[in-house]
């Protein structure tokens, strides 16, 4: 036992100081300028832009919280992320992102809440949507080292306590952050979401060669467990999940930031158009290992993940630690995009122009690193609690950032969105969402998810009262028009 072990930290730490490694080579080659640190001075090519929003992803949610559903519930988990988000998702970056990009490179935009509190002249609206974003964050990160605490007690069948996986991936993603900016983030990201790729494809052919072929996966099943829909997976979940799911990315600090990094338009569009085929190969492997663990018998304790034990049973134990070491790394490129987003909106929306518009670079840079510990640690402290499943937190936390999407949607393309509309909109479906998740009201109505319901009324809101306000004097309706060209 003591030499696994050996092996399994030996692995972990050895790849997470590579992972170290490329961020402190970029640190050297980052401009400590907002728009390089924040956005890597909007220059990312298709490859990069592609792998970075894809690594940014892929959390202790896809490779955890996934394989877990589809080990308790069945594989339709495959329809709802690797096939409908995969397209969702891909078309919101169209619609949505490359309006974005198109506003922010001509504006110079770095967060969603300058660009709003500019086209609306309203610093408490910039404030606001900063607010909520650090708010729903905060459940998103902790998920992440929940995701790490749980797979180190699995690969070392405990011999390595929760607290200290998940204190680990704290301290690599505050180093990270602290040091690399986006560049540094971008790059680790590529190199991560290629080695994520290829091996979940090793570990899918290793399991069904150990197992004598994919047929002995399924011996488990009768014909019930494997027809599409039934139990969990009524047509109200799959399609309210789906949705939320796929709007919420949309406004996750970290994904819609890379709304503005894109070098060209040519590279915007190649990269939503390539989204769907990347989500299919990565989920769909890493989705039908959980699936397959149920039909072999693989036991797994309450509140453990699935595919380290279904690893540790079916492959070496270095390979294991192996794949377990790509996804913490994984998901400590979600965190550290995560923290890196967060602090941007920190400093630029809330303590420049809330408590210090004079601020230098230098203590804005120190007030960032400060609210990165401060958030990292409360998140790991509340990650000890294990407050839900991985599914359940990621979906609270997917659902109450989709609150914000059509809200933002309709004021890219209808220039008589007004601020009022706005605070209408995003602080009605918010309050919504949050009586309905974090309340005492119903979470469904007629199956279908409450969030959905948050949405459609903060679309509503925001047009209705739109309709009937008229637009301040300070607002900027040709923002988000005039000038604005690809070229």
């Amino acid at each position: 036992m003591v030499s696994s072990l050996a092996v399994q930290v030996g692995v972990i730490f050895a790849y997470l100081l590579v992972a170290l490694a490329v961020g402190l080579v970029a640190y050297r080659l980052t401009d400590r300028a907002a728009e390089d640190y924040y956005l890597a001075s909007r220059s990312l090519g298709t490859v990069v832009l592609l792998f970075t929003t894809f690594a940014t992803l892929l959390s202790a949610f896809t490779f955890f919280g996934g394989p877990n559903l589809a080990y308790s519930a069945g594989p339709e988990w495959i329809l709802v992320m690797g096939l409908m988000d995969g397209i969702l998702f891909a078309i919101l970056w169209y619609v949505l992102g490359y309006k974005q990009w198109l506003v922010g490179r001509a504006r110079g935009y770095v967060t969603l809440g300058e660009m709003l509190g500019d086209r609306f002249g309203s610093t408490g609206l910039r404030a606001l949507v900063a607010g909520i974003s650090l708010f729903w964050l905060f459940p998103y990160i902790m998920l992440q080292q929940m995701g790490a605490g749980t797979a180190i007690v699995g690969l070392t069948e405990g011999a390595i306590p929760y607290w200290a996986g998940a204190a680990l991936i704290t301290v690599f993603m505050v180093v990270y952050v602290a040091a690399a900016g986006l560049r540094g983030v971008a790059w680790t990201d590529t190199v991560q979401g290629l080695f994520m790729l290829g091996i979940v494809w090793v570990a899918v052919i290793w399991v069904v060669s150990a197992i004598g072929g994919p047929a002995a996966a399924y011996t488990g099943f009768d014909a019930d467990a494997l027809a599409l829909g039934g139990g969990l997976y009524t047509p109200q979940y799959i399609i309210s999940t789906a949705v939320t799911i796929a709007f919420g990315v949309a406004m996750f600090p970290q994904i819609n930031q890379r709304f503005f990094v894109a070098k060209s338009d040519r590279v915007l569009k190649r990269s939503f158009a390539l989204w769907p085929v990347l989500v299919v190969l990565l989920f769909v492997p890493a989705f039908m290992l959980g699936t397959w663990a149920a039909g072999l018998g693989i036991d797994v304790p309450e509140g453990a993940n699935v595919v380290p034990i279904l690893l540790n049973e079916y492959t070496p134990v270095w390979f294991a630690a192996l794949v377990i070491a790509g996804a913490m790394a994984a998901m400590m490129s979600s965190s550290d995009s995560m923290l890196l987003s967060g602090s941007s909106y920190l400093t630029r929306d809330l303590y420049r122009p809330l408590v210090d518009p004079d601020a230098s670079e230098a203590k804005e840079g120190w007030v960032a690193r400060v609210g990165v510990g401060v958030f990292a640690v409360g998140t790991f402290v509340a990650s000890l609690f294990q407050p839900g499943s991985l599914i359940e937190i990621g979906d609270l936390a997917f659902s109450g950032f989709a609150q914000l999407t059509l809200p933002v949607l309709v004021s890219l393309y209808w220039t008589k969105t007004t601020r009022n509309g706005m605070y209408a909109g995003i602080v009605g479906s918010q309050a919504f969402y949050v009586l309905h998740s974090l309340g005492p009201l119903s979470a469904t109505y007629f199956g279908w998810d409450a969030a959905l319901y948050g949405m459609i009324l903060g679309l509503v809101l925001t047009v209705g009262v739109s309709a009937v306000t008229s637009p301040a004097p300070d607002e900027k309706q040709a923002t988000f028009t005039d000038g604005l060209s690809a070229d």
